[in-house]
């Protein structure tokens, strides 16, 4: 967004990090607050972000012609930009795929958080954009008042980036982690909260496939998770299954080198991780969860599952054995639905958005 309108629009952004693509043309102010744990980055922004955004402004000797948040991260806004409904999801999911322990403690908190806020965040805002229908009709059944100020503007996929050239040696690529011509491979690629996107889940479907050519690749997670998962797949016996690579800077040859894309989640907002896979040919496996349902069709580009061992199993099963023409059949029509969600349509909506703002100012 940043990148496709910094030429037309003045931007100040207040963040913890940021890469900032124009130096000379966007202001980065810089909230000196501790990434982690989420929940302690989450009450020290509230406290400085305000503070430096006054001396911004006293400094600068400027006014802003709307403020733009993130979530319930900020104690105002004029815009919301809403990826999650904590309210929703604590109400609703957290007890289906909640994790243990003291990792468990601090996501609850984090989420509690962002949940206390919500309520005020959305009744200050006068705009809320999420990325996804879904995500549209739950804000709405939570918060009944928002019902009239929420704009969907879906995220961008990397379309182009995401086709795998001709060059790429599949082969050679699975070989290197011991998957064969023969074998049916699946990608699970998440960065974190393995539980809530199902990992534990797809292990014990896994297991349940019951047979030597359906393998499984797992992309993403701290060093700490992946180990411990490790641990688990063997206790199940799949320590022969089951490849895990950890966190990847570039997740393309990954989803190049696999058959199809599952994700046994128990709740999205868009999951721009399943558009990713299905932009780069891949079948989709996963539940009709917010944004998903708006790129799956069934036995079409993949197969809608429920959250159970027994129908992540045979979803597997169903996959493993089709032939090679109708896998690719599948992944093309993903990738044809996939591409409607490209970075123009983004940009566009977005630049139609701000100048409908800008108009209603003047």
């Amino acid at each position: 967004m940043l990148r496709a309108l910094a030429a037309e629009h003045k931007f100040t952004v207040f963040s913890v990090q940021f890469e900032n693509p124009y130096p000379d043309r966007i202001d980065w102010v810089r909230i000196p607050a501790p990434v982690r744990p989420l929940a302690l980055l989450f009450i020290t922004f509230h406290v400085l972000a305000p503070v430096y955004y006054l001396l911004y402004r006293l400094r600068k000797r400027t006014r802003f012609d709307l403020v733009q948040m993130v979530e319930s991260n900020l104690s105002f806004g004029d815009i919301c930009y809403a990826h999650f409904c904590h309210t929703a999801y604590l109400k609703e999911h957290w007890n289906e795929a909640k994790p243990s322990g003291v990792r468990g403690f601090f996501r609850k908190l984090d989420h509690a958080l962002h949940a206390v806020m919500e309520r005020s965040a959305f009744r200050r805002a006068k705009n809320i954009v999420v990325p996804s229908l879904g995500l549209a009709k739950e804000l709405s059944r939570a918060f009944p008042f928002t019902t009239r100020k929420i704009r969907v503007i879906s995220n961008a996929v990397d379309v182009d980036g995401l086709g795998r050239p001709a060059s790429f040696d599949r082969v050679a690529f699975r070989s290197e982690f011991g998957f064969g011509t023969e074998d049916a491979v699946f990608l699970f690629a998440a960065l974190g909260q393995f539980e809530r996107k199902g990992l534990p889940l797809l292990l014990e479907a896994l297991k349940g496939a019951d047979s030597a050519h359906t393998k499984l690749m797992v992309v993403g997670g701290e060093p700490g998770v992946v180990a411990s998962y490790k641990d688990k797949a063997n206790r199940l016996g799949l320590s022969g299954a089951v490849v895990f690579t950890g966190m990847r800077s570039d997740v393309r040859p990954y989803l190049w080198s696999a058959d199809a894309f599952v994700l046994p989640s128990s709740y999205e907002t868009f999951s721009l991780v399943a558009y990713e896979a299905a932009a780069a040919g891949l079948p989709v496996i996963a539940p009709r969860l917010n944004g998903i349902d708006e790129l799956l069709r069934e036995g079409e580009n993949g197969y809608a599952i429920e959250r159970t061992r027994e129908q992540v199993a045979t979803a597997l099963k169903r996959f493993t054995v089709l032939p090679e023409e109708k896998r690719t059949a599948m992944g093309r029509r993903a990738s044809t639905i996939a591409a409607d969600y490209n970075p123009a349509q983004f940009e566009r909506k977005w630049r139609l958005f701000y100048n409908e703002w800008i108009s209603g100012l003047k």
